[in-house]
């Protein structure tokens, strides 16, 4: 199943721009679409809502057409679309051992057709480090990502998981899974981190496997600023691998200024409009 290519929102451009709506400080809030308007963003990820000790994600939408209704005109009233649905609880909450992982899943596909989102991000951090490595818990996680792949099948959509791994590990991992509905959100600050060449990933996971990318470092410096991140050369690799969709901005604020929610990601939006066009 292929996912619907992003019409390039200016002239040149391969890639569209989004910024995380919770990283904004504006999870579930009708003032995201202006906010990210006023950055200069394209698009938006929309955030579940926290976890925490909840059942389900603290999600205003769920069984709620006219909030949907409203958002969805806000949005349109200031062009900015809405790139993908995250479920950034399992930063913190284990996909590994939640019992009602399957109601969660359900929850988020809900809020997608509801936006007509096509990508969903799911963060594995929360899990621990154990299932990376072979053995019980490893194949636990194989397990559930072939049922959450099997419900993205169903509803039409790709469910992106963020691992931490290594590109090669990753497609084994993908291997593993062996469904469309399962590919992989690439993070630059998961290579960084680990002192691993980013374009070598990307050229090794390769167009197919990575569904959405997270365009920032851990906070610290500006896009611009980062040594660790080459821009030019990543951008460069995407076009070589054919490779187009949403670059979504996380992080990479300046440390001194890290409150300063205009400042950061209107800097690094900026940033990467700029790359995309040379």
């Amino acid at each position: 199943m292929a996912i619907p290519l992003p019409m390039t929102a200016r002239s040149g451009q391969h890639c569209r721009v989004g910024i995380c709506d919770w990283m904004i400080l504006k999870r579930q809030k009708l003032g995201e679409f202006q906010l990210a308007h006023d950055i200069g963003a394209d698009g938006v990820e929309m955030d579940m809502g926290p976890l925490g000790k909840r059942v389900l994600f603290d999600n205003r939408f769920r069984n709620d057409e006219q909030e949907v209704a409203v958002f969805k005109h806000k949005a349109d009233s200031f062009g900015v679309q809405i790139a993908s649905i995250a479920m950034s609880g399992f930063f913190a909450q284990s996909f590994l051992t939640r019992p009602n992982y399957r109601d969660l899943i359900n929850d988020c596909l809900a809020t997608m057709h509801s936006f007509g989102a096509k990508v969903a991000f799911l963060p594995l951090g929360g899990s621990g480090k154990e299932w990376m490595s072979p053995g019980a818990a490893h194949d636990s996680m194989v397990v559930r990502l072939r049922v959450a792949g099997q419900l993205a099948r169903r509803a039409g959509v790709v469910i992106g998981i963020r691992t931490a791994l290594s590109a090669e590990d990753d497609v084994r991992l993908l291997d593993e899974v062996g469904s469309k509905g399962i590919r992989i959100y690439y993070n630059f600050q998961d290579a960084a981190d680990n002192h691993r060449d980013i374009c070598q990933e990307l050229k090794t996971l390769g167009r197919k496997r990575i569904v959405q990318i997270h365009a920032s470092n851990t906070d610290g410096k500006l896009l611009r600023d980062d040594p660790a991140i080459d821009m030019k050369a990543i951008i460069q690799t995407l076009r070589d691998i054919g490779w187009k969709g949403w670059l979504i901005v996380e992080r990479s604020r300046d440390a001194a200024r890290v409150r300063d929610v205009k400042y950061n990601y209107g800097a690094n939006v900026a940033y990467l409009h700029e790359r995309l066009k040379d």
